[in-house]
């Protein structure tokens, strides 16, 4: 694409066919600024197949501000609006509708209320809600949706795999796997959830981050196949970084070259006065591999460099590695936490791509309509009770126990607040038969989860910078209980609904039940 062209479909009308239709039929109709809510919300946690997410965490928002800030309809774009023709030949869209849709056709008049990126978050809790003109509403949905969840999805593998990894250095090596740019946003996302660097040099630009990477296996090739080897390959590289010399060994033998080689090269910078930054390790069994090169570098007076592993890592990946060091390290003298203590990740496609889950089933629901000056709920009942949204103006909280551990998210009907509540009933969104009480002795706190990011086009809120968002997502992880967070079978996290919610929810189903009736 060209810049003219990138700019048309990354603008306004990066959205589907159908949002425009309806706001044509809504306009018709009169109900085109009749005011609304749509709660935007995901049914279900990441399934990897051999294991699951407990929790996921949010992220997007900063950029559907960027977006939604820019985004409006051009002389251009509604040219090109006008000229699209039904089967019949007939016009689809109509000047009086095309005239306010340029004269109207922003989001300034929206208001927006999300949880905050890096916030944990769970199934049927909206993530963002959102007020205005029934227009302007509708022709949010696909680029919210699909700004939000893919973010979301990202930022949850990638503090999955940190997780797993115990907190050591996680390095996003994704940007030549992703989906065309959308890998920076991954990148982003990621950076969110749990990696501590990228290699994609200009989100990290962007974003205030040093970018990380080694060098390929062709660097080798080249030096191997002009007859100088893998020798002199890797010391034509700690000529040019002494200081940042960390070497790819697997490219010939990685036991019987690629490590004593990187070794010779150590041993001559230490000489030099560098001190060598450690090797990468992209094929074989990695967790062997590993024990034995901490071995060989051990013996050779460099204990404190570091191990790189790379090649199709993910949570699960992760976690196997480090259980086999910690069951064979023993065997070959090497300290398995000292060991674990230096590795890091490199990991690529299985976190850019989400390998396992590629698509968060977040949705866009509409919940209320304001008709009159009074607010209506909206429901949509589904032959299955879980997909049935939880209508009407709500708020979202977390709940505390007294270990100070959360234990439920709550949604309640906007003029509740179960902080002034003595005892709280807790109940499931769809299941009338699992139902819990908590006393005020059991609850340390109880935390409003949805801020105001927007009000009638305003932005009231300032976006905080990648390292705040990075520390919210740690706090809220450190307050999950450890079943939450298990690779596998995790343990269910309680959502639930007032009682007055759930009542309303309920009456709701029955009146439209009768209706259809």
């Amino acid at each position: 694409m060209n810049p003219a062209e990138k700019r048309i479909a990354e603008g306004i009308l990066f959205t589907d066919q159908y949002q425009l239709t309806m706001a044509q039929l809504y306009y018709r109709a009169g109900l085109h600024e009749k005011h609304v809510q749509f709660d935007h919300f995901f049914r279900s946690y990441p399934d990897y197949g051999l294991h699951q997410a407990g929790y996921c965490i949010n992220a997007g928002l900063e950029w559907l501000l960027d977006w939604m800030r820019e985004a409006r309809f051009t002389d251009d774009d509604i040219a090109y609006l006008r000229d699209q023709r039904a089967g019949s030949g007939a016009r689809i869209f109509h000047d009086d509708f095309l005239d306010w849709l340029r004269a109207n056709g922003s989001f300034d008049g929206i208001t927006l209320h999300a949880i905050p990126e890096g916030r944990v978050v769970h199934p049927n809790v909206p993530l963002t809600v959102v007020e205005g003109p029934m227009v302007q509403a509708q022709l949010l949905e696909t680029a919210l949706l699909n700004v939000l969840n893919y973010q979301t999805l990202i930022a949850t593998k990638a503090c999955r795999m940190h997780h797993s990894g115990r907190g050591r250095l996680l390095l996003d090596f994704g940007l030549r796997r992703g989906q065309g740019t959308g890998a920076n946003a991954g990148a982003r996302a990621a950076l969110i959830g749990g990696a501590d660097f990228s290699s994609n040099v200009g989100m990290s630009r962007v974003l205030g981050y040093p970018p990380k990477g080694t060098h390929a296996h062709s660097m080798v090739q080249i030096y191997m196949a002009l007859g100088m080897g893998e020798l002199g390959a890797f010391r034509a590289y700690a000529d040019l970084y002494p200081d940042d010399c960390l070497l790819l060994v697997d490219t010939i033998d990685t036991l019987e070259s690629g490590i004593p080689n990187a070794i010779t090269v150590f041993e001559e910078l230490r000489r030099k006065g560098h001190k060598p930054v450690g090797i990468r390790l992209d094929s074989g069994d990695l967790a062997y591999l590993s024990i034995q090169a901490a071995q060989m570098l051990d013996a050779a007076g460099f204990p404190d460099t570091v191990i790189v592993l790379s090649n199709n890592l993910d949570e699960l990946v992760i976690w196997q590695i480090i259980t086999q060091i910690r069951d064979e390290a023993p065997r070959w003298g090497v300290d398995p936490d000292h060991l674990i203590g230096r590795l890091t990740y490199g990991v690529g496609t299985r976190l850019v791509t989400s390998w396992g889950e590629p698509a968060l089933g977040g949705v866009y629901k509409l919940v209320a309509v304001c008709d009159e000056g009074r607010w209506i709920p909206a429901i949509k009942v589904s032959d299955s009770a879980d997909k049935t949204p939880n209508p009407g103006h709500k708020r979202a909280w977390r709940v505390y126990d007294a270990r100070g551990t959360a234990t439920a998210d709550l949604m309640s009907i906007d003029d509740e607040d179960p902080r002034t509540a003595d005892r709280l009933i807790l109940r499931h969104p769809s299941d009338h038969s699992k139902c819990r009480a908590l006393d005020r002795s059991e609850i340390a706190e109880i935390e409003p989860l949805l801020v105001e990011v927007l009000h009638e086009g305003k932005q009231v809120y300032d976006p905080p910078p990648i390292d705040a968002i990075r520390q919210r997502r740690e706090a809220d992880v450190s307050r999950l209980d450890p079943g939450v967070t298990r690779l596998i079978n995790p343990h269910i996290y309680h959502v639930s609904l007032t009682d007055r919610l759930w009542n309303l929810k309920q009456s709701l189903i029955a009146s439209l039940i009768d209706q259809d009736a």
